[in-house]
């Protein structure tokens, strides 16, 4: 947004002029979302605005061609340019009842307006999409969080925590999203980063499944899983809330057609769990595992360590007696809940070529994901897990997940992770999110687990 400078306050004099030639001007109501054709309007056009204390309009260029349309606002005493930044741009301040816009330069491109006191604005959001995997031709990706779980907290005498396989809460009020990808190839980045100039891209592949899910962060996210993919294709996607902010771009690739682990997600006892699993392929019609495809000789046994060690977690004097000033028995259960189940669900992966370029900026490569080769017949890591008769390679889970339970619960329960100096990378991911260094948080060569980039170092669950 720019003020005009003195010299061009003759502009002033052109705007009202236009303003007054317009025999039809159209007025933009408050917290109104219009979309216009310059095929339709005149040039140039203008458009009346709601007075208000604190009004807030912004505009977006919603065709993917190279448009020249400037805009012009006076809220009744100054004139402001709204300046276009990847495609949209903004102004708020107070408005009188005189208050216009102005658009010159109309060629055939489409843009729309928005005209608010609240938060319906054009924008794009600092909170990215959230990639869970991909098999040769599927995928899962995540919304940016739009609620956080509100549980209260146990208190002592009756101090309960949750139940190994609960039921899914209630879904909070969500926003509209629609999620937006395409082959890196077709360029979505090179378009005007609006949600209306996004949207009117064909997303390859089809959306086979679109909820709202609770992961285990306990944040609520809107969860798709996609079918119809290329294999070994590098992705981008973007995810549009409310048809005017945009969360994104992230960027994911698609295993190679050999590759034969299925994908598993929506498991209320593992909700973070949602990566390729080493499975013989689930049974038609079902495209993936989930809480009532996946066999019972898997979770049941999961669900009974989880029942058997909460039991013994509420032995403790949860809400009474603390065993530490910053954690307790609920923190325990949850990061105890995240280990379990990335131990007991083995991520299926493989290799790049070579290490990709890192979020650092490019000027370093980043390391090798923490992979361990698989052999055809070999005895899984959670033994029940069926042997499967291929080749596989597992992406190890992080160690920073085994000492979140370490450190959140009590000491008795005599948790204990291996040490980074001697074997924990024989069955962890060592280094990427923590140094490695005993007693050293951070610092690793990553600092994640994964990154936007589609870069995933180790199991993070």
């Amino acid at each position: 947004m720019r003020i005009l400078t003195p010299l061009q306050t003759s502009f002033l004099c052109l705007f009202s002029a236009c303003v007054v030639l317009a025999q039809a001007q159209q007025s933009l109501p408050l917290n109104s979302l219009s979309t216009f054709s310059g095929s339709s309007i005149s040039n140039p056009a203008t458009f009346g605005l709601p007075a208000s204390s604190s009004l807030t309009v912004s505009v977006a260029i919603c065709s993917s061609q190279a448009s020249s349309e400037r805009f012009f606002l006076t809220n009744g005493s100054d004139v402001f340019e709204i300046q276009l930044e990847s495609g949209f741009g903004s102004w708020t301040g107070p408005s009188s009842n005189n208050a216009s816009l102005l658009v010159e330069s109309v060629g055939q491109s489409t843009f729309e307006v928005a005209v608010s006191d609240n938060d319906t604005v054009h924008e794009i959001l600092d909170a990215l999409p959230l990639f869970g995997d991909s098999s040769a031709n599927q995928a899962i990706l995540f919304s940016p969080p739009f609620a956080f779980e509100t549980t209260m907290d146990p208190t002592y005498p009756n101090y309960t925590l949750p139940s190994a396989n609960s039921s899914l809460p209630e879904a909070p009020s969500s926003p509209t999203f629609d999620l937006v990808f395409a082959p890196s190839s077709a360029q979505l980045t090179s378009l005007p980063q609006t949600g209306c100039s996004l949207a009117n891209m064909s997303s390859a592949g089809s959306v086979e499944l679109n909820d709202a899910w609770l992961r285990g962060s306990g944040e609520w996210r809107s969860q798709w899983f996609v079918g119809g993919l290329s294999p070994g294709t590098n992705y981008t996607a973007y995810v549009i809330q409310d048809q005017v902010k945009v969360s994104g771009p992230i960027y994911f690739v698609t295993k190679s057609s050999s590759f034969p682990c299925p994908l598993v997600h929506s498991l209320l006892y593992c909700p973070s769990t949602a990566y390729a699993v080493p499975l013989l392929p689930p049974q038609s019609p079902a495209l993936a595992y989930d809480a009532t495809s996946l066999p019972t000789n898997i979770s049941d046994p999961l669900l009974q360590y989880m029942t058997n060690f909460t039991t013994m977690l509420l032995t403790f004097g949860c809400g009474r007696d603390l065993y530490s000033p910053l954690q307790t028995c609920s923190d325990c259960q949850r990061e105890y809940r995240s280990w379990l189940c990335s131990v007991s669900f083995p991520r299926c992966s493989e290799p790049f070529p070579t290490p990709s370029e890192s979020s650092s900026g490019g000027n370093a490569q980043a390391p090798f994901s923490a992979l361990q080769p698989q052999p055809s017949g070999v005895s899984p890591r959670n033994p029940f897990f069926p042997v499967v008769n291929y080749t596989y390679t597992s992406l190890l889970p992080c160690l920073e997940v085994c000492h979140a339970v370490d450190r959140a619960c009590p000491y008795f329960l005599g948790i204990s992770c291996p040490v980074p100096q001697f074997n924990a990378d024989a069955s962890y991911g060592v280094g990427f999110i923590d140094s490695g260094d005993s007693g050293v948080v951070g610092q690793g060569t990553t600092g994640m687990a994964q990154d936007r980039w589609g870069n995933v170092w180790c199991n993070g669950n």
